[in-house]
């Protein structure tokens, strides 16, 4: 694996995307098969991002390091505390445990929500049980807010800008996690189409700006 290391021994932009599609394959694994009949609600078309980013709003200036210990999606009634998730013993990204459901992962590799760059929360979409915390991240749309709450005590609120299922295949890493010179988040999960012998096809992602400190 490459990626360049900042001076705080994490990786940078570029290592992120270098993981990107463990991300992916690690996620898959994660699915249960024992899905509801309808599945996980899907991205419209229209909610994909377009152009290279989001279009041109005011932005806060960047925070400094924080972990996040909370993260909170309104229109979809997200309201789950946040485990630190790293690389496994393969080098995958490691997903939260699946026997709590309701738990999402920052990935400590990224940089932490409000700082400048990308940063990176998984969580699974089903667990054996049934739903699990990111069921419903297909369902948001462009606007929706994300509340991350980090340790040193302040909010950082992401407007969404685009939901799209990317393909397992073919992942465009540099789109998705390159650094956009501003603080960004992506949340992620599975999506996609499913089967017994393959789980998932692709990840749901979920891509946000940073539009409010509190």
């Amino acid at each position: 694996m490459t990626g360049w290391a900042d001076g705080t021994g994490r990786r940078g932009a570029w290592g992120v995307v270098a993981v990107v599609l463990l991300v992916g394959v690690h996620l898959v694994r994660g699915g249960t098969e024992e899905l509801r009949p309808a599945g996980p609600p899907q991205p419209l078309a229209a909610a994909a991002p377009h152009g290279d980013r989001a279009a041109a709003v005011p932005v806060p200036g960047p925070l400094p390091p924080s972990t996040p210990v909370r993260v909170r999606v309104p229109a979809v009634r997200i309201d789950a505390p946040v485990t630190t998730v790293g690389l496994d013993a393969d080098g995958w990204i490691e997903a939260p445990p699946p026997e709590d459901d309701r738990l999402a992962g920052w990935f400590s590799g990224a940089v932490t929500p409000g700082e400048r760059g990308t940063a990176v929360v998984v969580g699974h979409v089903d667990v054996p049980s049934g739903r699990a915390v990111f069921h419903d991240l297909g369902a948001l749309g462009r606007g929706n807010r994300v509340e991350i709450t980090r340790r040193d005590g302040r909010t950082a609120v992401f407007a969404v800008y685009g939901v799209e299922v990317v393909p397992k295949e073919g992942f465009p890493a540099e789109r998705v996690y390159g650094d956009a010179g501003v603080p960004e988040l992506r949340l992620i999960t599975c999506g996609g189409t499913f089967t017994e012998e393959s789980g998932y096809a692709g990840n749901v992602v979920v891509s946000a700006r940073l539009v409010q400190v509190n």
